[in-house]
């Protein structure tokens, strides 16, 4: 009985050694399998290329999700890049590499281009500068000549942006060392991952654009002050660009903006006191929707009764007035020799030409078969309303070009230029107002209480310049929306707010920022390494307990082929 209970006892001794044993087999197999990505390198801030539609036709990057190995333009010729991230610093650009990778549509695991910090909205210390340094103008033009092929191509893998930093190039030295010697990252040598998760992309459904405006209402006389007649000034307020989240349009049209809200300012003053108010009502426009076809604009004209829009003796929109040379635009739509344009002209050249400014004027017929719109007044020439836009621009930009691209960011933006273009439109209106046209009458004059104010034009840029402002991904009640809306009505009697749908044809969809992890990876090379030394290890260790807890016998006899039983027949 004693030897009969002893051989279940070692039996379950033995069961346990093997429940022991595979539990830690299975440990370990799970172990190797996280070995790739036990080492993160760096984490990186990154910034999606748009993905949008026009039409139902695909324009951007189609993809958000990230994970493969990287690589550097220094990769060998024929190698196969489709499971490789291409990491592309500005500086190194060959932008004909990539235009022929895009558009004969060659594999590709992803694109990473590295931005100077030149270009980051967060740059505050560069952003008070107010000059361009030579290294800077051509970077600038590559990435916009970039820009314009990315957004006008349709992409079928992830495309993102990031910001040169030192952990970042640390990660890009080692990857170009191991291409020029012939060991590109791949699952067999090791190397660098990168990897973004984040949820597949949804579209942007029924996205609000949002108007607002602002009355200032002319001396009373006789009759209804609706009556008199209006100056409208006008300027879209929203951007668009290759990378939705870092689309901030300092100059298209941050400058627009804030010399809006400083001549509505300005004009505050002079209409506070009924003995300086002017027999003109002035209407404030900020406008949304610019980039597409100035849909904004052209709901909310269509929201005004004919008999507003009659009131109306011009409009005045501004547009990207923040450039660095000296020289205006004008842009009209309405023949040369019409009598309002004429005036408007000849209004506009007196006061450029007392502040040093040259300013000259650009006629373009508007086709009215063609829903293309070039300049926002052109809306307004459509509606029978005489209009012009101020802008540094000499030709129309094309669509969704020139609207708040990368390289229009704080930096690059001209602030005296803005004073100056504030004073033009300010002095030119209030002499038109009062009556002093060709007169040389400083109504706005420096250290007056009339005079332009530097410090209120800084604080809007700045904070224009910090501020992406892509329509579809702003709702009605975005913090910056609600800034405008109170700065209006600060200086103006009556502030209206305007919520319309965008117009159908554009769609848009998510996902334009997120968190690059970048890993150190093994090579398969040492993944086997370890799997055998790891295995060595539990062979002695099993033996090890095997021999301590049933002796050296029962452990030759696991290894031991079983004797064959032969069945005997009757």
């Amino acid at each position: 009985m004693a030897m009969a209970q002893a051989k279940p006892a070692g039996g379950g001794g033995g069961c346990q050694v093997l429940e022991s044993m595979y539990s830690m087999i299975a440990l370990v197999f799970i172990l190797v399998a996280c070995v790739e990505l036990c080492d993160a390198a760096t984490v990186v801030d990154v910034y999606r290329l748009i993905q949008y539609d026009i039409s139902g036709a695909p324009f951007g990057s189609r993809l958000a999700n990230l994970n493969h190995h990287a690589g550097s333009l220094h990769f060998a010729p024929g190698s196969d890049l489709s499971r490789t991230v291409l990491i592309i610093p500005l500086r190194e650009l060959n932008i004909s590499f990539v235009t022929d990778y895009i558009t004969q549509k060659q594999p590709l695991g992803g694109l990473l281009f590295l931005l100077p910090q030149i270009f980051s909205i967060e740059n505050r210390e560069r952003a008070t500068s107010n000059h361009q340094t030579d290294g800077e103008v051509p970077m600038k033009n590559y990435l916009a000549e970039l820009e314009k092929l990315l957004i006008h191509s349709k992409i079928p893998y992830p495309v993102y942006f990031a910001f040169e930093d030192d952990d970042i190039e640390a990660v890009l030295a080692d990857v170009k060392r191991n291409d020029v010697s012939g060991q590109p990252a791949t699952a067999t040598t090791g190397g660098y991952k990168l990897v973004v998760s984040v949820p597949e992309p949804k579209k942007r459904v029924s996205p609000t654009i949002t108007n607002i405006q602002g009355w200032l209402s002319g001396l009373k006389t006789d009759g209804d002050a609706n009556q008199l007649p209006t100056i409208a000034i006008v300027a879209s307020y929203d951007t668009f660009g290759a990378a939705p989240a870092l689309s901030v349009g300092s100059d298209s049209n941050g400058s627009g903006v804030v010399a809006l809200l400083e001549i509505a300012r300005l004009f505050s003053v002079l209409y506070s006191n009924p003995k300086t108010r002017g027999r003109y009502n002035l209407l404030f426009g900020l406008t949304s929707g610019g980039p597409y076809n100035y849909n904004g604009t052209h709901k909310w004209l269509r929201s005004f009764d004919q008999r507003q829009r009659e009131s109306i003796d011009y409009a005045i929109c501004l547009n990207s007035i923040g450039s660095w040379d000296n020289d205006l635009w004008i842009h009209v739509s309405k023949p040369p020799e019409n009598a309002y344009i004429k005036q408007i002209f000849e209004g506009f050249s007196s006061v450029a030409e007392e502040l040093s400014l040259n300013v000259g004027l650009k006629h373009k017929k508007i086709n009215i078969s063609n829903p293309r719109v070039a300049w926002e007044h052109e809306q307004f020439s459509r509606l029978r309303v005489t209009a012009a836009t101020l802008s540094g621009l000499p030709v129309a930009p094309e669509l969704l070009e020139s609207t708040g691209s990368l390289v229009d960011g704080r930096p690059f933006v001209n602030e005296t230029a803005i004073i100056r273009s504030v004073k033009l439109v300010a002095e030119s209106l209030a002499r038109h107002i009062y009556g002093h046209e060709g007169k040389n009458v400083q109504i706005f004059a420096d250290n007056s209480s009339l005079a332009v104010n530097p410090s209120y034009i800084k604080s809007w840029l700045d904070l224009l310049s910090q501020t992406p402002r892509v329509a579809p991904f702003l709702s009605k009640n975005d913090p910056f929306i609600l800034a405008l809306k109170k700065e209006l009505e600060d200086n103006t009697d009556e502030v209206n707010v305007q919520h319309e749908v965008l117009d159908g044809m554009f769609t848009f969809y998510d996902s334009t920022r997120a968190k690059l992890n970048v890993y150190q990876v093994a090579s398969v090379t040492f993944d086997l390494l370890l799997l055998l030394v790891l295995g060595s290890y539990l062979i002695v260790l099993f033996s090890f307990l095997v021999i301590t807890t049933r002796g050296l016998d029962d452990l030759i006899s696991l290894f031991r082929r079983p004797p064959s039983r032969k069945v005997k027949t009757a």
